[in-house]
């Protein structure tokens, strides 16, 4: 029996997910819907899109169970990757997987935010202006902001995560800081307000 001051690694309940033990992989899905879920909100502003885009990230997960060879213990790089797969091809991807989303129950664990409907179109509209900010940077300094900034991923995770040199992942962050802080310095006539306003970017292995 599993000692319970000793979670299972996740690499172990890939191992056996991929021996078809559903309970296994509901374990994982509990462990990192929240994650997926805020990363696919991050990247569209929309809840709905980023629970239908959780859904096709573990669905495709489920598919790839025995042909993904995890590396390191945890799985949640790999899902942010699968996760930017999904976003960037967002949707063809939904309309393949409809049908079969439609047999999926919704990942309670993201929650039902009733009545915080207000609040959420709050934060939609927020993160859309973050979002235009983001939008002026290349594609591949949007995802290491999304992944070292935003899910929290370390240098050497998000390498994983992109399949790129850990000297790429800090190159493109420090890019992608410098394109963001002029472009928001442009974008108002008051530096400190801009300051106020930006997202805020404390990786732990390093600031801006």
């Amino acid at each position: 029996m599993d000692s319970a001051h000793e979670p299972v690694p996740d690499s172990e309940l890939w191992r056996r997910a991929a021996e078809h033990d559903g309970a296994a992989f509901g374990e994982l899905f509990e462990r990192h819907a929240d994650a997926i879920y805020v990363h696919c909100f991050r990247r569209t502003a929309s809840w709905s899109s980023a629970q239908e885009l959780t859904s096709v990230v573990f669905l495709e997960a489920w598919r790839r169970r025995r042909a993904v060879q995890l590396h390191g213990d945890c799985i949640l790089p790999w899902l942010l990757a699968v996760a930017n797969n999904a976003i960037r091809n967002a949707d063809r991807s939904l309309r393949r997987n409809k049908r079969l989303l439609a047999k999926l129950p919704p990942p309670c664990a993201t929650g039902d935010f009733g009545d915080d409907a207000a609040g959420r179109l709050d934060d939609e509209r927020v993160l859309a202006q973050i979002l235009t900010a983001l939008g002026a940077l290349r594609t591949e300094e949007q995802e290491v902001v999304a992944l070292c900034d935003w899910a929290g991923l370390s240098y050497m995770e998000a390498a994983t995560a992109l399949d790129v040199p850990v000297g790429t992942v800090r190159s493109r962050l420090s890019r992608a800081h410098e394109h963001l802080r002029a472009r928001l310095s442009d974008e108002t006539d008051n530096p400190e307000r801009a300051e106020r306003h930006a997202p805020v970017y404390q990786h732990p292995e390093g600031e801006w």
